[in-house]
């Protein structure tokens, strides 16, 4: 498969053959394996804490004839604290006990529980490679929701890496035809419910992914464009080409990564 390679001011240089790895097969399933897999293993862990149910003073005597015993009232057998007393009439109320109010669960959430699921390395390049296709398929891309130019999809020259400032990525990317993808992932909407108490107060749709060739300028200066990632062709998965397992992302590669990615034979 051959796609233009243009420069940032959108002249076009020549034709440029994509590798092998972008003629894998649309995989939605694996794709999605791949992405729950990275998201298992960024879960936090939780659990209860080993004294939780446990702060009350409740030592109920069942023997006969103990002080503040409980033999002989008719009452179960559960563990008791002392609410109030009149004489030598004791009055409780539960605690300990999983079914009282204030005591333990019965099998509380551990922190040893392993959350994390696996991937065998094969089928995770697999994954990789279909991600990758997707990104040059302009249905799927179009269907994802993202606004793209009648020529996507095609390549950026080399030099759009060097770039410094963040307005120059923004006049570039404008003048490749995406100002409108721009305009949706800047967007931020404010999430229903009590995801406003919980640090994720507002959303944002992804945007545009810039593929390079190592570390270069570039990074920092689109870091600050909603919705926009930059990333090494070396660094890709599956989560930064198909955010929420959806494949179809919009992504610029640049004429670095698609050697890197020749040269490397990277996700072979």
């Amino acid at each position: 498969m051959k796609v233009p390679l243009y420069t940032a001011q959108k002249q076009k240089k020549n034709d440029v053959e994509l590798p092998h790895q972008f003629h894998e097969a649309y995989r939605p399933d694996l794709i999605r394996r791949a992405v729950h897999v990275l998201q298992s293993a960024g879960r936090q862990l939780i659990g209860a804490s080993s004294e939780a149910g446990f702060r009350h003073s409740s030592r109920v005597s069942k023997r006969r004839r103990d002080y503040r015993g409980c033999y002989g009232f008719g009452i179960s057998r559960v563990n008791r604290k002392i609410l109030s007393r009149r004489g030598t009439r004791m009055f409780w109320v539960g605690a300990f006990s999983p079914q009282t109010v204030g005591g333990r669960r019965a099998h509380p959430p551990k922190v040893m529980k392993v959350l994390e699921k696996l991937l065998n390395t094969k089928e995770n390049q697999k994954a990789i490679r279909s991600a990758m296709a997707a990104t040059v398929d302009k249905h799927l891309v179009s269907q994802r929701g993202h606004h793209i130019p009648s020529e996507y999809p095609f390549i950026i020259d080399s030099s759009f890496e060097k770039m410094q400032k963040t307005q120059e990525v923004v006049d570039a990317l404008s003048k490749l035809g995406f100002e409108a993808e721009l305009k949706r992932s800047s967007v931020k909407k404010i999430r229903a419910g009590h995801g406003t108490m919980r640090n994720r107060r507002y959303k944002r749709k992804k945007g545009i992914l810039v593929v390079t060739s190592g570390d270069c300028p570039l990074m920092n200066a689109a870091r600050n464009l909603a919705g926009v990632d930059v990333a090494k062709a070396e660094s890709l998965n599956a989560e930064l080409l198909a955010p929420g397992a959806l494949p179809g992302r919009v992504t610029l590669w640049t004429e670095g990564a698609i050697d890197a990615i020749k040269s490397k034979k990277l996700f072979a």
